[in-house]
This record gives structure tokens, C-alpha cells and sequence, in this order.
């Protein structure tokens, strides 16, 4: 058995351009559909936040609409209840990357209030990656990417193929008017090679160690991406 590294947002809200606080946290579906597969797998996970803040879930992610209905809503709410380490989180800022096969990022807006600043987290990501384990990150737990820099102020993840939340999904959730900045326009300003598929459906991309999804609907193939490159 192996230990899988779950780096949630400690953020509730996401502060939008008029300084209102839009109420948020992890995406449900994101957390919950890898910690199937990964469970499944036989592997342990470890949930860390931002000073070891007990993660807040979107509450928007728990309803029926966005679960395909109620039964889906459901299975998600049960999924939630049964993951109990993130009951329990540890520091974020105390991760030994050694202890860990591989390293994963759900999403959310939270991400893009917190992680997306988040010195530590950037810290562990750039070691990460160097390290060759498995890296991946789902919808706007790519903005996390974002604090990651290398020496020369550079992103070490500038020329990767990635993906992440969309402008045009964010225009159809109907907050990227809204927005401060928008999650696409700053990683291809980062220099990342940003991969955009149809808005909401499943789409993954792999380049080395780097693995990420755009949206909810492409966490669970995103986590079987991860269980191969981790054997």
C-alpha cells in the first residue's frame, strides 16, 4: 500500500473583483471520485491543508444538479461521509514528500483564493515534479501551479502541456465577468502549454509526471492516469 498526498484549499470563499466573497471550497466530486479509485486501489490517503484548516466543502457541488440528479447527489454525500481524513488534515507546510507515491489537487474556486499564493504549496510542487512522482491536479486546482517559481522567477511548469477550468466554462458558470483574473488566461501567461477540450466534458492530460484535468467530469479518469504512472 502506498500513500496518495490530497492538497485541499483551506479557502471557504473566493474573492471576486468587487471584493465580494463568494462562498466556496473543494468540489465534492473531486475529492470524492479519486478517493474511490484510489481506495479501491488499496492506497492510503493523506489530506493536507494550509495550517491543517478543516477543508470546506461547495456546497453547490453537493446538489442534485450538479450530481445528475438525486441519486448522484446521494452517492457523493456518502462518498464524503465515509472519507475521514479530511476530518483530520495535516499541515501542509510539514509534508515530507518522501512519505508519498503521489501527490493530488482537487479543485474548486478555493484553490484559486489560497493554494494559488500558497509559498509551501508551491514549494511542494516544484519538488514534485523534479521528483518524477505522479503530480496531478483537477479544474481549478491548476491555479495552484501558479505559485510555483523557479530561482529565476520562472514557472517550472512553463512549457508543460496542461489543463485546467476553462474561460469558457467560466463564462458559463457565469463568474468570469465577475472574476479578478481568470485561471486559463494566468497559466498560458505562465508560460504553460494550456490544452482546452469541450467545456465539460472529460479531458485529461499527461505530459511526463504531470497529470491534470479540466473539469469535475474529469476527475475519475484523471485518478486512473494516476494509479498507472504510479504501478
Amino acid at each position: 500500500m502506498s500513500k496518495i498526498l490530497y492538497v485541499l484549499t483551506g479557502a471557504s470563499f473566493w474573492t471576486l473583483a468587487d471584493g465580494t466573497e463568494h462562498p466556496t471550497g473543494f468540489w465534492a466530486e473531486e475529492a470524492v471520485a479519486p478517493y474511490e479509485a484510489f481506495r479501491a486501489a488499496g492506497h492510503e490517503i493523506v489530506v493536507a491543508t494550509p495550517g491543517g484548516v478543516l477543508p470546506t466543502v461547495d456546497r453547490g457541488s453537493l446538489a442534485p444538479e450538479a450530481n445528475g440528479g438525486q441519486e448522484g447527489a446521494d452517492r457523493v454525500a456518502a462518498l464524503l461521509a465515509s472519507f475521514t481524513a479530511l476530518r483530520s488534515p495535516i499541515r501542509l507546510e510539514d509534508v515530507d514528500l518522501d512519505d508519498y507515491a503521489a501527490v493530488y489537487y482537487p479543485g474548486g474556486h478555493g484553490p484559486m483564493e489560497d493554494l494559488a499564493v500558497d509559498a509551501a504549496s508551491g514549494r511542494l510542487l516544484s519538488r514534485a515534479l523534479a521528483s518524477g512522482k505522479p503530480l496531478a491536479a483537477v479544474c481549478h486546482a491548476s491555479a495552484a501551479l501558479l505559485a510555483a517559481t523557479d530561482a529565476d522567477g520562472t514557472s517550472p511548469f512553463a512549457g508543460y502541456r496542461l489543463t485546467g477550468f476553462t474561460n469558457a466554462e467560466e463564462a458559463q458558470a457565469g463568474l468570469a465577468d465577475r472574476a479578478k483574473w481568470l485561471l486559463q488566461d494566468r497559466l498560458v501567461a505562465a508560460g504553460a502549454d494550456f490544452q482546452e477540450g469541450e467545456p465539460w466534458a472529460p479531458h485529461v492530460v499527461v505530459d511526463r509526471n504531470l497529470l491534470t484535468g479540466q473539469n469535475p467530469a474529469s476527475s475519475a479518469p484523471l485518478a486512473e492516469e494516476v494509479l498507472k504512472h504510479i504501478g
